[in-house]
């Protein structure tokens, strides 16, 4: 890709997007430029070979793709400090939660290009899921250029702007449901005496695969769960108590909770 991006905000995950691309080798590391008023952040993109500053408006002319990687909170005051800094051609990503295109368009005060995205924490280890939503000014080829870099640490899917709060309910935080069922399944081996470090081994191993399944073998997972569930045998003894408890139900409340949660932001 021959093209400069500029990480405004350089905390957890414009580091993890950060080494996706540098491990990629999509762009060279000094073809990216990260700044952040924190050192600790600062010291994570340097130790990737990026160079650093604390000075925002530095990155918002150095980048032909922008991607302000700071908090909802934090997102009116950094517009206003590179709002004259940016250009015509260049591309503005966003990470943060409920700040619409809209509101993002009347806070910079002119036309720019804008891609509103949703990523998740796999991010880390190259696996995320991540929602593309570009404004009326964004190309066809500043969007590929955009997916690109959110394919190097995993995959990327454009979207409707209507649909990036469910975006963050079913991918931007289930992470943390997933992690908690992970959890709750190496407790139920520990109490029947397995070591906890294998425990989580095997039950995590166990949703990586069955992820991977749905995903590679096109099945649906009603069909894959008849799979596993032998007439009068133990999972489907277990499905029985999960629905006998609701799980299902929860996980769907929780999910909309999460989603209304986001519309609310």
């Amino acid at each position: 890709m021959n093209k400069k991006i500029g990480f405004i905000g350089a905390g957890n995950m414009a580091s993890a997007m950060m080494n996706g691309i540098v491990k990629q080798g999509l762009v060279a590391p000094d073809q990216i430029l990260a700044s952040d008023k924190y050192q600790e952040a600062l010291t994570r993109a340097k130790a990737l070979g990026i160079p650093v500053t604390t000075d925002n408006s530095r990155t918002a002319a150095f980048a032909d793709i922008l991607i302000l990687a700071v908090k909802p909170i934090y997102m009116e005051e950094v517009i206003t400090g590179i709002r004259d800094s940016i250009r015509e051609e260049q591309v503005i990503v966003t990470l943060a939660p409920g700040k619409t295109i809209q509101w993002l368009e009347a806070n910079f005060g002119k036309p720019v290009r804008l891609v509103r995205t949703m990523p998740n924490t796999p991010a880390f280890v190259g696996e995320a899921m991540a929602a593309l939503c570009p404004n009326k000014m964004v190309t066809e080829e500043d969007l590929a250029a955009v997916k690109t870099i959110f394919e190097s640490f995993g995959k990327a899917s454009v979207v409707p702007e209507n649909m990036i709060d469910v975006v963050t309910g079913v991918s931007g935080s289930s992470p943390a449901y997933v992690f908690m069922f992970i959890e709750a399944l190496a407790d139920a081996a520990v109490l029947e005496g397995m070591p906890r470090a294998q425990a989580y081994e095997f039950a995590a191993q166990a949703v990586l695969g069955s992820a991977k399944l749905v995903l590679e073998s096109g099945k649906h997972p009603g069909e894959l769960k008849d799979m596993v569930c032998s007439p009068g045998g133990t999972t489907i003894e277990a499905v029985r108590v999960l629905e006998d408890s609701g799980f299902r139900g929860a996980v769907i409340e929780a999910t909309k909770a999460c989603i209304d949660k986001a519309r609310a932001l």
